[in-house]
């Protein structure tokens, strides 16, 4: 058991090293603290943030609750009409989601949005989700986010383990 969660975590700490990103993304069967770890997006005024620890049941399920994916206002000026879209790419389906700072518009196995009319400066957005990893080696989601009031491309990155 040990070494399966050492594993993981170094194909998770490679993975996250690959794509770029702040945190790194590694499941574990372990005892790993949740915790979020912001991700920036080049030219935007957001953070994207997501759980960047987490543990994992026998059948696959995240304990605690689920992950939380969300963005972070960094601009003190608020955004309009913002959707925050996370969407399976790879061995991932999604259960209940719990709205932080807006309302969720939509939600599937395979995908959930969360919107707000204005997300204010300095404000955040986002949802905890109860998520299922059919493969806990390898996982993949993508972000998307719209809103109006700056200069961001939709794609916004994806986040997960494995190849």
């Amino acid at each position: 058991m040990r070494t399966s969660a050492a594993v993981l975590a170094t194909a998770g700490a490679l993975t996250a090293a690959q794509l770029d990103l702040a945190g790194s993304a590694s499941a574990a069967s372990g005892a790993a603290a949740p915790s979020a770890a912001p991700r920036a997006v080049a030219g935007c005024p957001i953070d994207i943030v997501y759980t960047s620890r987490f543990q994992i049941d026998r059948n696959g399920w995240v304990t605690n609750g689920g992950l939380y994916f969300g963005i972070k206002n960094k601009s003190t000026k608020s955004i309009k009409k913002v959707t925050f879209t996370v969407t399976n790419a790879k061995n991932v389906r999604f259960g209940k989601a719990t709205p932080k700072g807006g309302k969720v518009t939509h939600r599937t196995t395979k995908k959930v949005s969360v919107y707000d009319k204005s997300l204010a400066g300095k404000a955040g957005l986002g949802f905890r989700v109860r998520t299922h990893l059919l493969n806990s080696r390898s996982y993949k989601v993508n972000f998307t986010v719209h809103g109006t009031g700056w200069n961001c491309a939709v794609n916004q990155g994806s986040w997960g383990a494995g190849a």
